[in-house]
């Protein structure tokens, strides 16, 4: 049997690899026959026209291989887990291609985790001690699996700024979750976790590596991904309930959160800033830790991959504090502060560096008057 299951796992990952490598290319025609290509704006770190569609190439590795992989199995949730990407697919397709209100994706986001919430069994109902509650009853779990559901997607949607950062934040999730539901035994949610490593890694290399044919996820994408993660969650949170069972997490809500801190963090830090500064928090701008790092280290690979062994560090950090069996609220407050922290950082080296340029410069201008009046 477990022979079995590793096969399935590892046919999932290869499969939707497979789809998306193949699919890349002539959806890459498509799109420069028909001159689909990102919109310039300030904000843009791109100086070429790049196709925004691997998202398309994600979607397909992800929901053909989940559907193959898990054949034979009893799936009922995986149904609706399909219709709720689909709907998030298209119109992050729709905002790619035509660009559309925050208000109306964010009402399809409303939606699609309602049908989760709803029809899939995607629901929140014990919260493990955190803020001192277990069990929950069903109206407070929905309001609060809501929130979980349309946080995640918009913090992936937010945090896809540079090449590499999104999808591999989004490996090293779907990654993590995929490994421990095979450890515990949830072979059905591993095979799906690993459908969304493999796509995302195929995208990977086009999208970093990719020069004739370089493509951005674009909406298409990090809704998708966003959304497959968020159900992640909530099952990896439900399937720790029992605290007896091999693998089990006692603070999953902890360690759940430091596996997606990175794009939670960077969402809640550039959000208090557009709010303090009287602009909407949907407004765009280079407030995200990947700019702050670009003006550092100006090569995006190495920027992603900071990031990432940053989130790497507070996924062990999390599993420490677990290990030791902190109380779950410490954990927590731990887990984010130390986040917060951290997300700070790139933004106080920059000004450091402005000051002591601006300082630099401010010198050598006294010097040269100085020099000007004296004659020399």
């Amino acid at each position: 049997m477990l022979y079995t299951e590793l096969f399935l796992s590892i046919l999932a990952f290869s499969l939707a690899f497979s789809i998306v490598i193949l699919s890349i290319p002539p959806i890459l025609n498509v799109a420069k026959a028909k001159k689909l290509y990102d919109a310039f704006d300030e904000r843009k770190l791109h100086t070429q026209a790049i196709p925004p569609l691997g998202g398309v190439g994600i979607f397909l590795g992800f929901v053909l291989s989940t559907i193959i992989s898990t054949d034979g199995y009893s799936f009922d949730s995986l149904k609706y887990l399909i219709a709720a990407v689909i709907m998030v697919f298209f119109i992050g397709l729709k905002d790619d291609l035509l660009v559309i209100s925050a208000r109306k994706k964010f009402a399809v986001q409303v939606f699609a985790a309602i049908i989760l919430i709803t029809l899939g069994d995607f629901h929140i109902s014990n919260l493990h001690g955190l803020f001192g509650f277990y069990q929950i009853n069903y109206a407070v779990g929905t309001i609060i699996t809501l929130f979980v559901v349309v946080a995640v997607i918009n913090a992936f949607n937010l945090i896809d700024g540079i090449d590499g950062l999104a999808s591999g934040l989004g490996i090293l999730a779907s990654f993590v979750f995929g490994t421990w539901f095979f450890m515990a035994g949830h072979i059905r949610f591993a095979i799906m976790a690993y459908a969304l490593t493999g796509s995302l890694a195929g995208f990977f290399l086009f999208n970093v590596f990719g020069k004739r044919n370089k493509m951005f996820m674009g909406d298409t994408g990090s809704l998708l991904v966003g959304l497959v993660i968020s159900a992640l969650i909530i099952k990896f949170n439900e399937f720790n309930i029992a605290k007896m069972l091999p693998y089990s997490i006692g603070a999953a809500p902890a360690v759940s959160f430091a596996i997606v801190i990175v794009p939670l963090i960077d969402t809640l830090r550039v959000i208090t800033i557009r709010l303090s500064n009287g602009k909407s928090p949907f407004s765009p701008d280079k407030n995200h830790i990947h700019h702050r790092l670009l003006e550092l280290c100006p090569n995006h690979l190495k920027v992603s991959l900071v990031i990432i062994g940053a989130n790497i560090f507070m996924i062990g950090l999390a599993l420490l504090f677990n290990k030791l069996s902190f109380n779950i609220n410490l954990q927590f407050l731990f887990i984010f502060l130390i986040g917060t922290g951290l997300s700070f950082v790139p933004s106080k080296i920059v000004q450091f560096k402005r000051r002591r340029n601006n300082t630099g410069i401010s010198g050598k201008t006294k010097v040269s008057v100085v020099l000007q009046k004296t004659g020399n």
